[in-house]
């Protein structure tokens, strides 16, 4: 008699602790979006009635797509506790479009709709890239190794989500450590809220009412929120077609942005898959990555100008026991609310340090499955592969108003934060082969580096030929190091 499959819930208590992590990541991005855009210039009709719009079906078209996968890979392994992949704009991608692509379109057009429509069309461009990098993205994920990918992922962990989240949760410390506190006992310990609540919507209502009830939040801010309801309805454009011909006629050196950025953008997906692969769901990253693809084309028929793809988020949601029904949630309260104008409202009534110890635990989770899903020998390659990223925050938080404290610090730091990612792959990857003594792996990885620093992908502001000469000739000098490693373990075989 065989036996009946195991039920898989739509929905289970477990999804809302994940739906608020995963909507605070995705809420606190649109906020970002908005507010530098309209402080660019652009105006309300473009920010709120066509980019916010794109960007919310690209989320819902991804979330449901997922959930369907996650219910897929639940029938194919006869289980019950899969976790479906968590899905939104990636955050470092979202600065390098709003800095690198709207910014630069918007000063040298001086128009905000032709600005918008280079956009767009960019955006519709990394979607298409990405779309062909799936076909080699097994092959990469393959060979890897995880203490480098995870390693890199647990960097992005330490320094933009828990390290950031807790700064801002200590912004209001009375909030933040009550809120964290209660984040730690009921998502650590496993302890039941009062009432039998959800950890994270428990810890959202005590913080937000005693933000207000002590001072540290005002009744103004419900008047400002209240501005930006309206109706917004979810409607295809010719934007992203306007936009081409002016991409690749006066606009062209902005591609030069987009190619590095959706490398990224495709090695963080696949960074991410493997990191569920660790925590037991193991999804196809070649198909993972062509969902990105085309949900961040779709979003760009639709007005959106801001790539997608998975969220390092998703191991959290699995700690947390979520199955498919956050992500459903997910998909489907942003594009309720982006339509109706009620993110922004959310965003300006709950207080930012009451749902950022969600991130935190997120965070450390991460960081957490980084050294747990690998052997303690690769300890020491997991910890190098994360380091990058240090310098990468620092870059990216210091450099353009504080230059000089950046360079006080080290004359390396920019170089280093400058393709950050790639860096830690292979930092990673050079340190998984070196303890496993593989030499000759070893001396390919820095080749592969070499390369990628000589046409601007690490270490350099932009691409372009012998864009960062000492740091690839460095990484020549580690080859040829080891490929005489390689050569001395070899003659001492024979």
């Amino acid at each position: 008699m065989a036996t009946p499959a195991p039920h898989y819930p739509w929905f289970r208590k477990e999804d809302i602790d994940a739906f608020f992590a995963l909507f605070q990541n995705n809420i606190a991005n649109f906020v970002i979006i908005a507010l530098t855009m309209l402080g660019m210039g652009f105006p309300a009709s473009i920010v709120y009635g066509q980019v916010l719009p794109g960007a919310a079906v690209a989320v819902m078209a991804g979330n449901f797509y997922y959930a369907w996968s996650a219910s897929r890979l639940a029938r194919r392994e006869q289980r019950s506790d899969v976790t479906a992949l968590s899905y939104g704009i990636s955050t470092p991608v979202m600065f390098v479009f709003l800095f690198g692509v709207l910014l630069p379109a918007k000063q040298l057009t001086d128009d905000a709709q032709l600005a918008w429509q280079i956009a767009v069309a960019a955006c519709f461009i990394s979607g298409a890239i990405e779309v062909l990098i799936s076909l080699v993205g097994r092959w990469a994920q393959q060979h890897l190794p995880r203490a480098a990918m995870l390693g890199a992922v647990a960097g992005v962990a330490l320094t933009f989500i828990a390290g950031e989240m807790l700064f801002k949760s200590l912004e209001m410390p009375i909030i933040g450590l009550l809120v964290l506190a209660i984040i730690l006992v009921g998502l650590l310990a496993r302890v039941s809220m009062p009432f039998r609540l959800p950890t994270s919507l428990f810890a959202i209502i005590i913080g937000t009412a005693l933000a207000y009830l002590i001072g540290d939040a005002d009744s103004a801010r419900f008047s400002d929120a209240f501005n930006h309801l309206g109706f917004y309805p979810l409607l295809p454009n010719l934007a992203w077609f306007d936009g081409l011909g002016l991409l690749f006629t006066s606009m062209l050196a902005i591609l030069t942005v987009v190619l590095p950025i959706t490398l990224y953008n495709a090695i963080e997906t696949m960074n991410n898959v493997e990191a569920m692969a660790a925590a037991g769901d193991a999804y196809d990253v070649r198909e993972c990555q062509a969902v990105d693809g085309v949900g961040t084309m779709l979003g760009a028929l639709f007005g959106g100008a801001f790539p997608t793809t998975v969220y390092i988020a998703t191991v959290g949601a699995k700690w947390m026991g979520a199955g498919r029904g956050y992500s459903i949630l997910n998909g489907a309260v942003y594009g309720l609310a982006t339509m109706f104008g009620l993110i922004a409202m959310l965003a300006a009534i709950i207080p930012v340090a009451v749902v950022a110890p969600i991130l935190v635990f997120v965070g450390i989770s991460m960081i957490a499955t980084a050294f747990q899903t690998n052997e303690q020998r690769y300890y020491p390659a997991v910890a190098l592969a994360m380091l990058p990223y240090f310098a990468n925050y620092l870059m990216t938080r210091f450099n353009r108003g504080a230059g000089d404290v950046v360079a006080d610090i080290s004359g390396g730091i920019v170089a280093m934060g400058q393709g950050a990612m790639f860096m830690a792959i292979f930092l990673g990857a050079i340190s998984v082969s070196v303890i496993d003594r593989a030499f000759r792996k070893a001396a390919i990885f820095a080749v592969i580096a070499a390369a990628f620093s000589f046409v601007g992908l690490m270490h350099a502001p932009s691409l372009g030929l012998n864009a960062a000469q000492d740091f690839s000739v460095g990484y020549l000098c580690m080859a040829v190091l080891f490929v005489f490693f390689a050569w001395q373990e070899q003659r001492q075989k024979n």
